[in-house]
């Protein structure tokens, strides 16, 4: 039987590099850098994600074309594990002013998981609303962002869009290839998805995130019993980029016993608190979903594989992974949509 724990979920795709050393008359290093590896996360139908696959158990297509897999590896060998470039943007316009006070302790919490204090680990935190303000630049001290998260101002619209543009451009911006050392790079957005005042379209925003090889995650701010229409730019960020979306807020209260549905004078039904124990299950809601985002990053598989063609035409390459287990179980596979190949300078 094979080991499930519950946990969230990530998959992107980031490319980097295996280095072979040859020593020659000269003692230099070669540097094999035409290798990509694929961060891929597989969960059943209740979302608890499989920790024990193989190699074996993966197939993987660039381009239509069926590539062999060289190598795998698991979030629990963190020494070969490549550190962690991490994002979170945060929706200050004023729709975001009514969760705000909810959700601030769970992002405090979010930013200690994905920023161990004095560890390799980096992150930074970055606020928008009609415009975009880099709150706390890249830091690998989660409490500078804990703190800042105490002093934010809402106002305004929203530039969700540029503000993971600038996210990618600048904080993640595109580097020369660092073969095995290249970071893995993510964002969280919390927020509903709502966008009016971007400068920049959701395709342009795309092909930055593939470009640098970012993945998205989003932890939406719509509450239950409501529709944002933004939250499909949520989902088309996350699925394309191989992240997630999480909605903790969506029916909380669900296992909670003492809510009554009531018709109300207006004709509408609502849930009522019956017991007290409405806070309890939002928090606890809030807190599954930051477990999922950060078991997701923290616990992946990478699969590395030789491209069928060389870096160096620099075109858009689509990725597709299959499992042979999905004949037997129902399992959910993400994973980036694809990439672009890395800027390699050689030696």
């Amino acid at each position: 039987m094979r080991k499930i724990i519950v946990s969230g979920l990530l998959l992107g795709i980031g490319v980097l590099g295996a280095q072979e050393a040859a020593t020659t008359e000269s003692d230099l290093i070669k540097v094999d850098v035409n290798v990509v590896n694929v961060p891929v996360s597989v969960t059943d139908k209740d979302g608890r994600f499989l920790v024990d696959l193989s190699k074996d158990d993966f197939k993987v297509w660039e381009n239509g074309k069926r590539v062999e897999i060289r190598y795998l590896t698991t979030g629990e060998d963190e020494e070969n594990t490549p550190p962690l470039r991490a994002g979170i943007l945060l929706d200050l316009s004023n729709a975001a002013r009514l969760y705000y006070k909810t959700y601030k302790e769970s992002i405090g919490d979010l930013a200690y998981q994905l920023v161990p204090e004095d560890g390799r680990d980096q992150g930074f935190l970055m606020g928008y609303h009609s415009e975009v303000d880099l709150l706390v630049p890249m830091t690998n001290d989660p409490y500078l962002i804990d703190v800042r998260l105490g002093a934010v101002k809402h106002g305004g619209g929203s530039a969700m869009l540029d503000a993971i543009h600038l996210a990618c451009t600048n904080q993640l911006a595109v580097q020369d290839y660092q073969g095995l050392g290249e970071p893995r790079k993510v964002i969280v957005i919390i927020g509903d998805g709502h966008d009016t005042a971007s400068k920049h379209s959701l395709d342009e925003v795309l092909y930055e995130a593939q470009r640098s090889q970012v993945t998205i995650h989003a932890l939406s701010t719509v509450a239950w019993g409501f529709h944002e229409p933004g939250e499909e730019n949520l989902v088309k960020l996350t699925e394309e980029t191989g992240g997630r979306i999480v909605q903790p807020l969506e029916n909380p209260h669900k296992d909670v016993s003492g809510y009554l549905s009531k018709p109300q004078d207006a004709g509408n039904f609502v849930y009522t608190v019956g017991t007290g124990e409405y806070n309890a299950a939002q928090l606890q809601a809030l807190f599954d979903a930051i477990k999922d985002i950060v078991g997701g990053i923290r616990k992946q598989y990478v699969l590395g594989y030789a491209p069928p063609t060389p870096f160096s035409d620099g075109q858009f390459r689509s990725i597709r992974v299959e499992m042979g287990l999905t004949k037997y179980v129902d399992l959910k596979i993400r994973h980036r949509a694809g990439y672009y190949p890395p800027r390699v300078t050689t030696p």
